[in-house]
Protein backbone atom coordinates (compact mmCIF):
# COMPACT_ATOMS: atom_id res chain seq x y z
CA UNK A 1 0.00 0.00 0.00
CA UNK A 2 2.85 2.40 0.82
CA UNK A 3 4.26 1.89 -2.66
CA UNK A 4 1.16 3.58 -4.12
CA UNK A 5 2.05 6.81 -2.32
CA UNK A 6 5.82 6.71 -2.80
CA UNK A 7 7.45 9.44 -4.88
CA UNK A 8 8.02 8.65 -8.50
CA UNK A 9 10.96 9.80 -10.60
CA UNK A 10 8.78 12.55 -12.06
CA UNK A 11 7.86 13.76 -8.56
CA UNK A 12 11.52 13.92 -7.57
CA UNK A 13 12.37 15.75 -10.77
CA UNK A 14 9.60 18.28 -10.16
CA UNK A 15 10.82 18.88 -6.62
CA UNK A 16 14.38 19.45 -7.83
CA UNK A 17 13.15 21.91 -10.44
CA UNK A 18 11.03 23.68 -7.83
CA UNK A 19 14.01 24.01 -5.47
CA UNK A 20 16.18 25.24 -8.33
CA UNK A 21 13.73 28.00 -9.28
CA UNK A 22 13.22 28.94 -5.63
CA UNK A 23 16.98 29.33 -5.24
CA UNK A 24 17.15 31.29 -8.51
CA UNK A 25 14.46 33.73 -7.39
CA UNK A 26 16.15 34.10 -3.99
CA UNK A 27 19.46 34.97 -5.66
CA UNK A 28 17.71 37.49 -7.92
CA UNK A 29 16.04 39.10 -4.91
CA UNK A 30 19.35 39.36 -3.07
CA UNK A 31 20.99 40.95 -6.12
CA UNK A 32 18.17 43.50 -6.26
CA UNK A 33 18.44 44.39 -2.57
CA UNK A 34 22.24 44.28 -2.33
CA UNK A 35 22.93 47.53 -4.29
CA UNK A 36 20.48 49.43 -2.08
CA UNK A 37 22.14 48.11 1.06
CA UNK A 38 25.61 48.96 -0.27
CA UNK A 39 24.52 52.51 -1.17
CA UNK A 40 23.02 53.06 2.28
CA UNK A 41 26.15 51.73 3.99
CA UNK A 42 28.40 53.99 1.90
CA UNK A 43 26.23 57.02 2.66
CA UNK A 44 26.16 56.28 6.39
CA UNK A 45 29.92 55.64 6.57
CA UNK A 46 30.89 58.70 4.52
CA UNK A 47 28.15 61.14 5.49
CA UNK A 48 26.78 59.99 8.83
CA UNK A 49 28.98 62.45 10.71
CA UNK A 50 27.24 65.35 8.93
CA UNK A 51 23.79 64.57 10.32
CA UNK A 52 23.78 66.90 13.27
CA UNK A 53 21.09 69.25 14.53
CA UNK A 54 23.00 72.28 13.25
CA UNK A 55 23.31 70.68 9.81
CA UNK A 56 19.51 70.36 9.65
CA UNK A 57 18.60 73.76 11.13
CA UNK A 58 21.25 76.15 9.75
CA UNK A 59 21.64 77.96 6.42
CA UNK A 60 24.57 77.15 4.10
CA UNK A 61 27.63 79.33 4.70
CA UNK A 62 31.05 79.95 3.12
CA UNK A 63 29.80 79.51 -0.41
CA UNK A 64 27.81 76.39 0.59
CA UNK A 65 30.94 74.58 1.77
CA UNK A 66 29.81 74.77 5.41
CA UNK A 67 26.69 75.29 7.49
CA UNK A 68 23.49 73.35 7.03
CA UNK A 69 20.70 72.56 4.57
CA UNK A 70 17.67 74.01 6.34
CA UNK A 71 16.30 76.05 3.38
CA UNK A 72 16.81 73.11 1.00
CA UNK A 73 15.08 70.73 3.40
CA UNK A 74 12.16 73.08 3.93
CA UNK A 75 11.95 73.73 0.19
CA UNK A 76 11.74 70.01 -0.55
CA UNK A 77 8.88 69.67 1.93
CA UNK A 78 7.12 72.64 0.33
CA UNK A 79 7.48 71.18 -3.17
CA UNK A 80 6.26 67.74 -2.13
CA UNK A 81 3.36 69.18 -0.15
CA UNK A 82 2.10 71.49 -2.90
CA UNK A 83 2.57 68.73 -5.47
CA UNK A 84 0.43 66.36 -3.41
CA UNK A 85 -2.28 69.00 -2.97
CA UNK A 86 -2.40 69.46 -6.74
CA UNK A 87 -1.90 66.00 -8.21
CA UNK A 88 -3.53 63.66 -5.69
CA UNK A 89 -7.10 65.07 -5.94
CA UNK A 90 -6.83 65.40 -9.71
CA UNK A 91 -5.34 61.92 -10.15
CA UNK A 92 -7.91 60.30 -7.87
CA UNK A 93 -10.75 62.06 -9.70
CA UNK A 94 -9.46 60.89 -13.08
CA UNK A 95 -9.03 57.34 -11.77
CA UNK A 96 -12.62 57.35 -10.44
CA UNK A 97 -13.93 58.49 -13.82
CA UNK A 98 -11.95 55.87 -15.76
CA UNK A 99 -12.81 53.07 -13.33
CA UNK A 100 -16.41 53.82 -12.36
CA UNK A 101 -17.96 56.01 -15.06
CA UNK A 102 -16.13 55.74 -18.39
CA UNK A 103 -17.34 53.20 -20.94
CA UNK A 104 -15.02 51.03 -22.98
CA UNK A 105 -14.87 53.04 -26.21
CA UNK A 106 -12.27 54.72 -28.40
CA UNK A 107 -12.06 57.79 -26.16
CA UNK A 108 -11.34 55.76 -23.04
CA UNK A 109 -8.75 53.68 -24.85
CA UNK A 110 -7.13 56.88 -26.15
CA UNK A 111 -6.98 58.31 -22.62
CA UNK A 112 -5.42 55.10 -21.29
CA UNK A 113 -2.82 55.17 -24.07
CA UNK A 114 -1.99 58.79 -23.27
CA UNK A 115 -1.54 57.95 -19.58
CA UNK A 116 0.82 55.08 -20.41
CA UNK A 117 2.85 57.29 -22.76
CA UNK A 118 3.05 60.12 -20.23
CA UNK A 119 4.49 57.73 -17.65
CA UNK A 120 7.47 57.09 -19.94
CA UNK A 121 8.30 60.69 -20.85
CA UNK A 122 11.76 61.79 -19.55
CA UNK A 123 11.73 64.31 -16.72
CA UNK A 124 13.69 66.89 -18.73
CA UNK A 125 10.77 67.05 -21.19
CA UNK A 126 8.42 67.83 -18.32
CA UNK A 127 10.88 70.52 -17.21
CA UNK A 128 10.73 72.23 -20.62
CA UNK A 129 6.94 71.90 -20.63
CA UNK A 130 6.78 73.46 -17.17
CA UNK A 131 8.90 76.41 -18.32
CA UNK A 132 6.69 77.02 -21.33
CA UNK A 133 3.34 76.43 -19.65
CA UNK A 134 3.62 77.61 -16.06
CA UNK A 135 6.63 79.94 -15.98
CA UNK A 136 5.93 81.82 -19.23
CA UNK A 137 2.36 81.24 -20.45
CA UNK A 138 0.53 81.41 -17.10
CA UNK A 139 3.02 83.92 -15.73
CA UNK A 140 3.78 82.14 -12.46
CA UNK A 141 7.49 82.74 -12.96
CA UNK A 142 10.19 80.54 -11.48
CA UNK A 143 8.38 79.67 -8.27
CA UNK A 144 7.30 76.88 -5.97
CA UNK A 145 3.93 76.82 -7.72
CA UNK A 146 5.47 76.36 -11.18
CA UNK A 147 7.79 73.62 -9.92
CA UNK A 148 5.00 71.84 -8.03
CA UNK A 149 2.66 71.98 -11.03
CA UNK A 150 5.41 70.53 -13.23
CA UNK A 151 6.03 67.74 -10.72
CA UNK A 152 2.28 67.16 -10.47
CA UNK A 153 1.91 66.72 -14.23
CA UNK A 154 4.92 64.38 -14.22
CA UNK A 155 3.61 62.15 -11.40
CA UNK A 156 -0.05 62.24 -12.44
CA UNK A 157 0.14 58.99 -14.49
CA UNK A 158 1.54 57.13 -11.47
CA UNK A 159 -1.30 58.35 -9.27
CA UNK A 160 -3.96 57.53 -11.86
CA UNK A 161 -2.72 54.00 -12.58
CA UNK A 162 -2.17 53.04 -8.91
CA UNK A 163 -5.51 54.50 -7.81
CA UNK A 164 -7.38 52.87 -10.67
CA UNK A 165 -5.93 49.49 -9.81
CA UNK A 166 -6.98 50.00 -6.18
CA UNK A 167 -10.54 50.90 -7.22
CA UNK A 168 -10.83 47.93 -9.55
CA UNK A 169 -9.60 45.62 -6.77
CA UNK A 170 -12.78 46.33 -4.78
CA UNK A 171 -15.16 43.40 -5.46
CA UNK A 172 -17.98 44.18 -7.88
CA UNK A 173 -20.38 42.50 -5.46
CA UNK A 174 -19.89 45.41 -3.05
CA UNK A 175 -21.15 47.84 -5.67
CA UNK A 176 -24.09 45.63 -6.67
CA UNK A 177 -25.16 45.22 -3.04
CA UNK A 178 -25.08 48.98 -2.56
CA UNK A 179 -27.04 49.58 -5.77
CA UNK A 180 -29.61 47.02 -4.64
CA UNK A 181 -30.21 49.15 -1.54
CA UNK A 182 -31.12 52.09 -3.77
CA UNK A 183 -27.83 54.01 -3.57
CA UNK A 184 -26.68 56.12 -6.50
CA UNK A 185 -23.39 55.49 -8.26
CA UNK A 186 -21.68 58.39 -6.47
CA UNK A 187 -23.03 57.30 -3.08
CA UNK A 188 -21.63 53.84 -3.75
CA UNK A 189 -18.24 55.27 -4.70
CA UNK A 190 -18.17 57.59 -1.70
CA UNK A 191 -19.28 55.13 0.99
CA UNK A 192 -18.11 51.76 -0.31
CA UNK A 193 -15.51 51.90 -3.08
CA UNK A 194 -13.20 54.67 -1.85
CA UNK A 195 -12.98 53.50 1.79
CA UNK A 196 -12.03 50.01 0.62
CA UNK A 197 -9.47 51.38 -1.85
CA UNK A 198 -7.67 53.67 0.62
CA UNK A 199 -4.71 51.33 1.05
CA UNK A 200 -4.10 51.26 -2.71
CA UNK A 201 -4.45 55.04 -2.95
CA UNK A 202 -1.80 55.36 -0.23
CA UNK A 203 0.46 53.25 -2.45
CA UNK A 204 0.06 55.92 -5.13
CA UNK A 205 0.99 58.55 -2.55
CA UNK A 206 4.13 56.62 -1.57
CA UNK A 207 5.23 56.31 -5.20
CA UNK A 208 4.59 59.98 -5.83
CA UNK A 209 6.49 61.18 -2.77
CA UNK A 210 9.45 58.95 -3.62
CA UNK A 211 9.70 60.30 -7.14
CA UNK A 212 8.90 63.94 -6.38
CA UNK A 213 11.46 64.38 -3.61
CA UNK A 214 14.33 63.11 -5.76
CA UNK A 215 13.63 64.93 -9.04
CA UNK A 216 16.11 67.61 -10.09
CA UNK A 217 15.58 68.56 -13.75
CA UNK A 218 11.91 69.65 -13.50
CA UNK A 219 12.51 71.95 -10.52
CA UNK A 220 15.86 73.26 -11.75
CA UNK A 221 14.18 75.16 -14.59
CA UNK A 222 10.88 76.04 -12.93
CA UNK A 223 11.34 76.95 -9.28
CA UNK A 224 14.46 75.75 -7.49
CA UNK A 225 17.31 78.17 -6.83
CA UNK A 226 21.06 77.61 -6.64
CA UNK A 227 21.20 79.48 -3.32
CA UNK A 228 18.81 81.71 -1.37
CA UNK A 229 19.72 83.50 1.89
CA UNK A 230 16.07 83.58 2.95
CA UNK A 231 13.03 81.30 3.15
CA UNK A 232 10.16 81.58 0.65
CA UNK A 233 7.22 83.67 1.80
CA UNK A 234 4.63 82.25 -0.63
CA UNK A 235 4.21 79.72 -3.42
CA UNK A 236 5.21 82.44 -5.90
CA UNK A 237 8.76 82.59 -4.52
CA UNK A 238 11.71 80.44 -5.47
CA UNK A 239 13.10 77.89 -3.07
CA UNK A 240 16.09 75.66 -2.57
CA UNK A 241 15.65 71.88 -2.73
CA UNK A 242 17.71 68.98 -1.44
CA UNK A 243 18.02 67.25 -4.82
CA UNK A 244 19.32 70.41 -6.54
CA UNK A 245 21.49 71.26 -3.53
CA UNK A 246 23.07 67.80 -3.76
CA UNK A 247 23.78 68.34 -7.46
CA UNK A 248 25.27 71.78 -6.80
CA UNK A 249 27.60 70.80 -3.95
CA UNK A 250 28.68 67.69 -5.84
CA UNK A 251 29.50 69.31 -9.18
CA UNK A 252 29.44 73.12 -9.04
CA UNK A 253 30.97 74.22 -5.74
CA UNK A 254 34.77 73.95 -5.34
CA UNK A 255 36.52 72.79 -2.19
CA UNK A 256 33.47 71.11 -0.69
CA UNK A 257 34.27 68.87 2.30
CA UNK A 258 34.07 65.24 1.22
CA UNK A 259 31.37 64.21 3.77
CA UNK A 260 29.03 67.08 2.77
CA UNK A 261 27.51 65.59 -0.42
CA UNK A 262 27.13 62.22 1.30
CA UNK A 263 25.37 63.90 4.21
CA UNK A 264 22.93 65.71 1.90
CA UNK A 265 22.21 62.47 0.03
CA UNK A 266 21.70 60.58 3.29
CA UNK A 267 19.31 63.25 4.56
CA UNK A 268 17.33 63.19 1.30
CA UNK A 269 16.99 59.42 1.40
CA UNK A 270 16.09 59.59 5.07
CA UNK A 271 13.28 62.08 4.41
CA UNK A 272 11.88 59.89 1.63
CA UNK A 273 12.13 56.76 3.78
CA UNK A 274 10.44 58.52 6.70
CA UNK A 275 7.51 59.64 4.52
CA UNK A 276 7.24 56.14 3.08
CA UNK A 277 7.33 54.48 6.50
CA UNK A 278 4.55 56.73 7.79
CA UNK A 279 2.43 56.06 4.69
CA UNK A 280 3.09 52.31 4.81
CA UNK A 281 2.24 52.20 8.51
CA UNK A 282 -1.06 53.96 7.88
CA UNK A 283 -1.74 51.66 4.93
CA UNK A 284 -1.17 48.57 7.10
CA UNK A 285 -3.52 50.02 9.71
CA UNK A 286 -6.21 50.61 7.09
CA UNK A 287 -5.79 47.14 5.59
CA UNK A 288 -6.16 45.62 9.06
CA UNK A 289 -9.64 47.13 9.33
CA UNK A 290 -10.85 45.51 6.10
CA UNK A 291 -13.42 42.76 6.38
CA UNK A 292 -12.44 41.00 3.16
Amino acid sequence: MSELFSATDQDRRNRRVQKLFRLLFLVMTVFLILPVVIILILLVVNGGSMLTWSFITEFPTNGMTAGGVYPALLGTIFLVGVDLLISMPLGIAMAIYLSEYARDNWLTRLINLAIINLAGVPSIVYALFGVGAFVIFFGFGTSILSAALTLGIMTLPVVIVATREALQAVPQAFREACWAMGATRWQTIQTVVLPNAVSGILTALILEVSRTAGETAPIMFTGAAFFLPFLPASVFDQTMALSLHLFVVSTQVPEVPEPLPFGVALLLIGIVLLMNVLSIGFRIYVRGKKKW
